[in-house]
């Protein structure tokens, strides 16, 4: 079945009261447009995005996301039916066309198959049920359960009113199909827009069977309002808790967990409060991540433990590890089985050997540091002089004493040793010792004199 997705995101959401376009504005660390996108990847999917309101940064921002979706421009906003059909140009005969919108991005991939799978006559919407449906289209159906039509509230009687059943917008429809519903689609109405409601109706009119499909409610809701936005990021914080805690993990408080990427697991792994987990991220078994913690693109291994306040992003930590508190590991690091990075500590593109430590106040960037190797407080390597960076490389069983900086490109060889508050621009060779100090000076009763 060959499925083209229109993605209506010419809205201009002045109700957000933002500088951005409404499908721009974020949940969860990404735009409600990407997560639509994302979606519909997953339905190996042609997708055509219909632009309108500040076109410009949506187009320049849907470039930076996809280089599979098409675009066409709304020129004026008539309305729902008008958007869908200024996309039509780029589906092609034989495609079911999936309808969907750029601000609502929590539909499950569950019900997007589900409705694909059930238009196989041609037609389906998706549903959901509402305590309260006071201000949305109601779904008229027959005994069968086949939608006959969508009555807006103002035009419902009394016992149309009391159904709770109310369409989302979100359809799949044969392409053919849908090109004739539209040509019959009138904007006889107060706004003088042309509304895709009208085509349940319609079709239905013509014999067509429109299977109605039930959506959770969460799934389905939109975003019109910095108060709908933070309604959507908590549906997502806890849609996203309850996964890891599907996959075993445990969260001291889900409501303050935070997941904005694709998070695996092994067995026993627990997740203390405030955790922020972005992009791809993989635990091995018995991984335990501290309180306040943030997290992206990162692979931890068995048994190692993230103290509270650290920052990992795009780095890689072995096993058997101990974390923080108060770490940074930046982009190329590898902290390698049994290695120790403790407070105030970065690295930067650096290795850290098997069993080596960073205990404190230390900077290491662009650096190898070997196995066993000791990294006392107050080390920095100076990998860059003002154009270019450089290499600093420590061999294995290794001791760098307290306040020394490494002038990169630099190599210190094994089993070395580097005295405290020294400054070496030299290479060391292995088993040697390196002190690099201005000469101390004293000068007996100076303070008696300078008083």
């Amino acid at each position: 079945m060959n499925i083209h997705t229109i993605i209506l995101a010419a809205g201009a959401g002045s109700r957000m009261k933002s500088n951005r376009a409404k499908v721009l504005q974020t949940i969860g660390g990404m735009s409600m447009l990407q997560r639509v996108l994302n979606k519909v990847e997953k339905l190996n999917s042609k997708a055509t995005v219909v632009l309108g309101h500040q076109k410009e940064s949506v187009l320049k921002h849907l470039n930076s996301i996809s280089n599979n979706a098409n675009t066409v421009i709304q020129e004026e906003q008539l309305g729902t039916a008008d958007a869908v059909k200024s996309a039509l140009s780029k589906t092609t005969a034989g495609e079911k066309v999936l309808v969907l919108y750029g601000d609502v991005p929590l539909v499950s991939s569950e019900s997007l198959n589900t409705l694909i799978a059930e238009a196989d006559q041609g037609f389906s919407i998706l549903t959901t049920e509402l305590d309260e449906p006071h201000g949305y289209g109601r779904v008229i159906t027959d005994n069968a359960n086949t939608a006959l039509a969508i009555v807006e509230e103002k035009d419902a009687t009394n016992t149309q009113r009391a159904i709770k059943e109310i369409f989302t917008g979100i359809l799949c429809i044969d392409q053919e199909l849908l090109i004739a519903g539209l040509q019959e689609i009138t904007n006889e109405n107060a706004a003088k827009e042309f509304y895709l409601t009208d085509l349940v109706k319609i079709i239905s009119a013509k014999g067509i069977k429109i299977k109605p499909i039930k959506a959770n409610n969460d799934e389905v809701r939109g975003a019109n309002s910095k108060k709908e936005l933070e309604a959507l990021e908590t549906i997502l914080r806890d849609m996203n808790a309850e996964d890891l805690l599907e996959q075993g993990i445990t969260l001291a408080d889900k409501a303050r967990t935070d997941v904005r990427g694709d998070v695996t697991a092994g067995s026993d792994c627990e997740l203390d409060v405030n955790v922020i987990l972005e992009g791809k991220i993989e635990l091995g078994n018995n991984v335990s991540i501290g309180a306040n913690n943030y997290l992206k693109n990162v692979v931890i291994g068995d048994n190692t433990r993230i103290e509270p306040f650290s920052h990992l992003c795009n780095a890689q930590v072995g096993a058997n590890c101990n974390i923080g508190p108060y770490a940074r590991l930046r982009e190329g690091s590898v902290i390698e089985d049994a290695a120790k990075v403790g407070n105030f500590v970065e690295t930067k593109k650096t290795i850290l050997g098997k069993g080596a430590k960073a205990n404190h106040f230390t900077y290491l960037g662009d650096a190898e540091i070997g196995d066993n190797t000791n990294i006392g407080a107050g080390t920095i390597t100076c990998n860059y002089d003002g154009k270019n960076k450089h290499k600093t490389s420590v061999g294995e069983d290794s001791f760098i004493g307290t306040n020394s900086s490494l002038v990169a490109p630099v190599e210190i060889g094994k089993n070395a040793y580097v005295g405290a508050g020294s400054v070496i621009t030299k290479d060391v060779p292995d088993n040697a010792l390196a002190v690099g100090r201005g000469k101390q000076v004293i000068k007996e009763g100076y303070s008696k004199d300078k008083k």
